[in-house]
């Protein structure tokens, strides 16, 4: 199956984190998502059905995911859905995988804090280094052949924002004054941290 999906739940174990025998790091977590019905004959939500997924993560995301994601936090999830079943002792069991592309905090149920890692951004793909080695940006790249930009290479936001990452501890407007009248309220561009007089 190569059906990609988005599931939206909550984490219902710990982070398994392990290197498979090639090297490669691996995390994996038990998600459910139990759908909210409206019960007319009570006039109140009730919960429905729970589906359970296995989600395996694979070399960056699965660091990030070993020391960002927590059993009972709210996330949402988006990869390719792969449907298993096997045998045993005579009967067949069903399991539902996600192989992640994206994992993150459901910011309905939270708040969150991200830190940008360094020197763990994803390898460029042929292209988008052909492309930097001749001078063209990708998003120039992009509008002169739209057809070399890989399905799975990173979206053009990504690449210019990797090229222009702002220095460490660098503050900037966050387009807000502070409340009590202060001045403006700044934004540290590493912890996301809202800074100024008042703060």
């Amino acid at each position: 199956m190569n059906d990609m999906i988005t599931v939206r739940g909550f984490v219902a174990s710990e982070v398994k984190s392990s290197t498979t025998t090639r090297g490669t790091a691996t995390a994996s977590f038990r998600l459910g998502t139990t759908e909210r019905r409206y019960d007319r004959a009570n006039n109140t939500w009730v919960d429905g059905n729970t589906n359970w997924y296995t989600v395996q993560s694979f070399r960056f995301l699965a660091g990030h995911v070993g020391c960002s994601i927590k059993k009972g936090q709210r996330v949402l999830v988006a990869g390719r859905l792969r449907l298993r079943q096997w045998e045993h002792e005579g009967r067949v069991y069903h399991v539902a995988e996600i192989d992640a592309e994206s994992v993150g905090h459901d910011l309905m149920w939270g708040s969150a804090n991200f830190t940008r890692m360094s020197g763990t951004s994803a390898p460029a793909d042929s292209t988008a280094a052909d492309s930097a080695a001749a001078g063209i940006s990708p998003s120039d790249q992009a509008l002169a052949d739209p057809a070399s930009v890989s399905a799975g290479s990173s979206s053009e936001w990504e690449a210019e924002d990797a090229e222009q990452a702002p220095p460490e501890d660098e503050s900037v407007p966050a387009g807000m004054d502070d409340p009590e009248g202060t001045g403006p309220l700044m934004v540290n561009t590493t912890t996301g941290e809202l800074v100024g007089a008042g703060v």
